[in-house]
């Protein structure tokens, strides 16, 4: 009975006692401060004696030891002479104090180890002392200490198995936390009680000096630092430096450092957040350039430290949804640049094609970043870049430079190239790098994704699934088919790492082209563990690696849930097909006698079976693309297609009529038949072969597209092809069942579409008959809603714009294979409406609107904004930032569409076009005028109020 009450201690009470709030109300009343609101929101005692001071800290010293002590004393009192027993009540202790009481126990389990085994716990305080005060790498000493607590447990216990793993237990419990816990040593300095500085600098325990020559945490040092050091790392040619983390002493990396006249400094922020995939933060932070002296160095330090509190740089992070973070340096010698520039690895205008775009001039990378003069702009065409190769320009060419300056081309081009470069490095996501040339050396001042870019939009898997141009209904409905079924899938893989993931954002149309959203699907499968390169080979159709073995084994559950999906599922279609699709096609309403609700309904119907068909129809194919990725389904492998299946019959066919026909003529194959008996009986064959695969269409997924059954030329002409000897027979090759699979599904799904097609053409003919439509085929530009609940006086005009846009997107002769951003841009022409007059200028961020101006000379006694006025400004930088979230478009008289300003307007989705020199002379308050920003027009519609 006792040892039954001691597990109920002990698994019961004891992470109750680890989750009392004893820290926070000690915490509250002895300095007034709630630490569930500040900070982390940790209820620890280093948050103690962060916002309380020392005496709050103290008492939240001895409150957590006061709890360590008594689970290992009340495991003493039920397990006597059971070691194990003190170390489990301690594990149990701080799983409370983690899941219910926000903290860590890091003091529960020391002063807890004091008592349950004093002489281990002291060689392992007195090592682990020793290495922190030597490394000073908190991180690492911690798990370290872990580490020293269980070898020195196996040394002095070996004997004795249950000990050895109640310290494991308790070693990997106090890991786990620590990798989820935000740490308050993190916290900035200048927040903390002045009490308790002196022992925070100690316990930070990061070294005084660190370079850009190591790996750096971004959640510590920011994605700006830590993208530099990895480029070092990777042999790109960043220039030297040493990084201060927020709280981090200062003076030792002043007194190290000697800036001078001669080699000046430059200090640079890099804060968390900035410089990330779904932010820029361009130009929200002080850079402090031309640093020579000490003196000016510490002064340089806190002017940019002080910079992330600027209310300009808040109210960015507000708009961007930033978590308020802190912020390191990084300082650097100062390049003096012969040549400078930015460069973006694809057009962030067009946000298509495969140009390079480069912006430089003469002199240092600041003049064209700050928007106060027009770079000189160059367009750059390149050879496909593998980034396994060296950065270096190859001598072999093939490179297109377009645009004129000073700037020498072949620099230009080698800039170019490094951008692609550094893309492919980055798995294909688009990089904004800041460089400059000293005369004999090429400097990458910084890189970071084009966060306007992203996400990155495929044809690859789209083309496959709907290969042409698509209709109005033939999205509403694969598009919420095609997201729920991936959705459904994933989050069934991913569990609770599907979190956040915005499977409507799965795919677009562009032009009228699907498009798949491969950033998405490249972060679904690095939460599935999958290798990095997937998003390469969605969008360039790459070869997969192997991930390593601790990706592999953090992601196991997720892996061995979708190997489980993929090796069970032919059996789960063949009962699927069986008991609920065969089922449900035979109990469908006959078309012939159905009223408009019975279509409707049979609509609904067919609908709620392509949901279960499209799961499959996406599971197959991707089981089958990383079978043959990895090898198990040999290249020369085919399996069972409908298609195939038709063909080899109507091939088989024609060797009938070859042999009773032998002088049979192809362009009279039909007419032959006809005048003879045995002629009829083959075509009689063939109008079988039609009704058995009358569902096939040249899109299968394409409900617009006329199946066979309505319209037999496909087959007719391979049968006449066939009969006169010119289609090839089916090579032989092993059949493979995936491959046949997925041929099944495959045919279950276009049998799906096209009774699906025929039910719309059923109800769009009654419609036609009641006047309500023109033809039967305008219902392909309704959509799904619009069709179940229809409002017929809407029908004409809408069909009518849609029609006109279909003949637009059909005119278009390439279809980009990538397109990149949130909004892909749309294909569109200016109107053909009388203009007074036309100015052109650099498109800097796309898109079109109409408004009244407003001009705009500076910052000052700023007038009320909406989005109906378009700002006319000399220049623009960061500053104007929240003008521009204000408006509805922007003027700007200089810079280029790299420089802060554009990047802003982009990030604020604000048309945008900037040169247009004549500026302030040439617009007026009032005037109504048309700005195109993709193009880099504007034009002046009508003259003031």
């Amino acid at each position: 009975m006792s040892a039954i009450v001691g597990l109920l201690v002990i698994f019961g009470l004891c992470p109750l006692l680890g989750a009392l709030p004893l820290i926070g109300i000690l915490t509250y009343l002895s300095s007034g401060k709630s630490l569930d609101r500040l900070g982390t929101g940790n209820l620890s005692v280093a948050a103690a004696f962060y916002h309380g001071g020392t005496w709050s800290g103290l008492l939240a010293v001895g409150s957590e030891a006061f709890k360590g002590i008594a689970a290992v004393l009340l495991a003493r009192h039920f397990f006597p002479g059971e070691p194990a027993w003190p170390l489990l009540a301690l594990s149990t202790l701080v799983l409370g104090r983690y899941y219910l009481g926000r903290g860590a126990g890091t003091t529960n389990v020391v002063w807890g180890c004091l008592v349950a085994a004093p002489v281990t716990s002291f060689f392992t305080l007195l090592l682990g002392t020793l290495g922190f005060t030597l490394v000073r790498e908190r991180r690492w000493a911690r798990l370290g200490v872990l580490g020293l607590f269980v070898a020195v447990t196996v040394l002095r216990h070996g004997n004795d198995p249950a000990l050895v793993v109640a310290a494991l237990v308790l070693a990997g419990v106090l890991a786990l936390v620590y990798q989820h816990l935000p740490d308050d040593l993190d916290l900035p300095e200048p927040h903390q009680s002045p009490s308790s500085q002196a022992m925070f600098k100690f316990f930070r325990g990061d070294r005084s000096l660190v370079s850009l020559e190591r790996p750096l945490d971004p959640q510590r040092f920011g994605a700006k630092a830590a993208t530099l050091s990895r480029l070092r790392t990777w042999g790109y040619p960043v220039p030297p430096g040493w990084v201060l983390a927020a709280g981090d002493d200062p003076e030792p990396l002043i007194s190290f450092l000697e800036p001078s006249l001669s080699h000046p400094l430059v200090v640079r922020s890099s804060a968390l957040g900035e410089d990330d995939i779904s932010a820029s933060s361009a130009g929200q932070y002080q850079t402090i350039l031309q640093v020579v002296d000490r003196p000016g160095l510490e002064k340089a330090i806190l002017t940019c430290f002080a910079s992330y509190s600027d209310p300009v740089a808040e109210r960015y992070r507000r708009d961007r949804g930033l978590q308020e973070a802190s912020m390191a340096l990084v300082i650097q010698p100062q390049i003096n640049g012969v040549f400078s520039g930015v460069t973006f690895s694809r057009n962030p205008v067009t946000r298509q094609g495969s140009e390079v775009v480069v912006e430089a001039l003469p002199g240092p990378a600041s003049l064209i970043v700050s928007g106060r003069v027009t770079p000189e702009s160059y367009r750059v065409t390149l050879p496909p870049v593998d980034f396994k190769d060296s950065w270096v320009l190859p001598e072999s060419g093939g490179w297109q430079v377009d645009g004129r300056g000073d700037v020498p081309p072949h620099l230009i081009a080698q800039v170019a190239f490094l951008a692609r470069h550094l893309e492919g490095r980055y798995h294909g996501v688009p990089q904004d790098l800041e460089w400059t040339y000293d005369g004999q050396s090429l400097w990458l001042l910084q890189a970071r994704p084009v966060t306007t870019l992203m996400p990155i939009w495929t044809r690859r898997i789209a083309a496959e699934v709907i290969p042409g141009l698509v209709h109005p209904l033939t999205w509403s409905i694969n598009h919420p088919l095609t997201s729920q079924a991936w959705g459904d899938l994933f989050r069934l893989v991913l569990g609770k790492k599907a979190a956040g993931l915005e499977f409507s954002r799965l795919a677009i149309l562009h032009h009228g082209y699907g498009y798949f959203n491969a950033s998405l699907l490249g972060e679904i499968f690095q939460r599935m563990g999958l290798p990095v390169e997937s998003l390469d080979f969605l969008t360039r159709g790459g070869s997969l690696s192997r991930p390593s073995w601790q990706v592999t084994l953090r992601n196991l559950p997720g892996l061995l849930a979708l190997a489980k999906r993929e090796w069970s599922v032919g059996r789960d279609f063949a009962r699927d097909l069986r008991t609920f699709f065969q089922p449900a096609l035979a109990a469908l309403h006959p078309l012939g006698d159905s009223s408009q609700a019975d279509l409707i309904q049979r609509a609904r119907t067919l609908i709620r079976l392509l949901e279960r068909a499209t799961y499959y129809s996406i599971l197959v194919p991707l089981g089958v693309a990383l079978r043959q990725a990895l090898g198990l389904i040999p290249p020369g492998a085919r399996g069972y297609a409908p298609e195939l299946a038709a063909l080899a019959q109507v091939q088989t066919l024609a060797q009938q009529v070859r042999l009773k026909f032998p002088q049979i003529q192809a362009e009279a194959v039909f007419t032959t038949l006809e005048k003879h008996p045995e002629g009829q009986e083959l075509l009689t064959a063939l109008a079988q072969i039609k009704t058995s695969f009358g569902y096939l269409s040249a899109a299968g997924t394409d409900i617009t597209v006329p199946t066979w059954q309505e319209d037999s030329g496909p087959l007719e002409q391979m049968f006449i092809q066939s009969c006169g000897g010119q289609l090839p027979s089916q090579l032989p090759s092993q059949e493979n069942p995936r491959l046949t699979l997925k041929g099944q599904v495959s045919e279950l799904y276009s049998q799906l579409m096209a009774q699906l097609r025929w039910t719309y053409l059923a109800l769009a003919q009654q419609w036609c008959d009641k006047g309500n439509l023109r033809v039967p085929e305008d219902i392909f530009f309704l959509e799904r809603p619009e069709i179940e609940s229809p409002d017929f006086s809407q029908f004409p005009a809408k069909i009518a714009q849609r029609r006109e846009a279909h003949s637009q997107n059909a005119k278009l002769d390439v279809v980009p294979p990538l397109v990149y951003g949130q909004t892909p841009p749309e294909l569109y022409s200016l109107s053909t409406r009388p203009t007074s007059r036309r100015y052109q200028g650099v498109g800097a961020s796309p898109g079109r609107v109409e408004g009244r101006v407003k001009v705009l000379r500076n910052l000052t006694a700023l007038p009320p904004l909406d989005r109906s006025l378009i700002l006319v400004v000399p220049y623009t930088d960061a500053g104007w930032a929240p003008v521009l979230a204000q408006a509805g478009g922007l003027i700007a008289a200089t810079g280029g569409c790299l420089s802060h300003g554009a990047i802003i307007a982009r990030e604020y989705a604000i048309p945008a076009v900037m040169d247009i020199q004549e500026a302030m002379a040439i617009f007026e308050d009032g005037q109504l005028v048309r700005l195109d920003g993709e193009r880099g027009v504007v034009e002046i519609l009508a003259l003031r109020l």
